[in-house]
């Protein structure tokens, strides 16, 4: 059978437990179409890019499922119905990858993965000794003119 990765967006005024509900609900009309969640991930509540339904959040869900299309096809006619989910997205993949997504992992994994740790760079000054940005220029020119008077 195909292998498919789905995202689900959830209405941000549910609680965790129905968003988790929901993944459970998709999940059951996958199996009873033939297919099975290989695995599934709630993401949690994230900001969206553009309002969607007068929402600017959401409940993330992922699910990984080893189905049939017209088990996948059921699955997003129901979703579409559903009004708490705002958006559905499937993708088929030729295969799943091992261990969580890239959205459960850390972000020091990914950010910091060929970087690599740049160490202590110290206190940050400028050549006068200020801290400061261009507020120490304004006081410079100022005390500067006062010396001069």
């Amino acid at each position: 059978m195909p292998l498919y990765e789905h995202v689900l967006i959830a209405r941000q005024d549910l609680s965790n437990t129905q968003a988790e509900g929901l993944i459970e609900h998709f999940s059951t009309v996958l199996a009873d179409n033939g297919g099975k969640v290989v695995e599934n991930e709630y993401w949690g509540v994230r900001t969206l890019a553009y309002k969607i339904n007068k929402n600017r959040k959401g409940h993330y869900a992922f699910l990984r499922s080893d189905a049939p299309s017209a088990a996948v096809q059921e699955m997003e006619r129901l979703a579409r119905l559903h009004d708490d989910v705002m958006r559905v997205l499937t993708v088929r993949v030729d295969e799943h990858k091992e261990g969580p997504s890239i959205q459960m992992q850390k972000r020091d994994e990914r950010e910091r993965g060929d970087r690599g740790d740049r160490g202590d760079r110290g206190e940050r000054r400028d050549r006068d000794g200020d801290r400061g940005g261009d507020r120490g220029g304004e006081r410079r020119e100022r005390r500067d003119r006062d010396d001069r008077n």
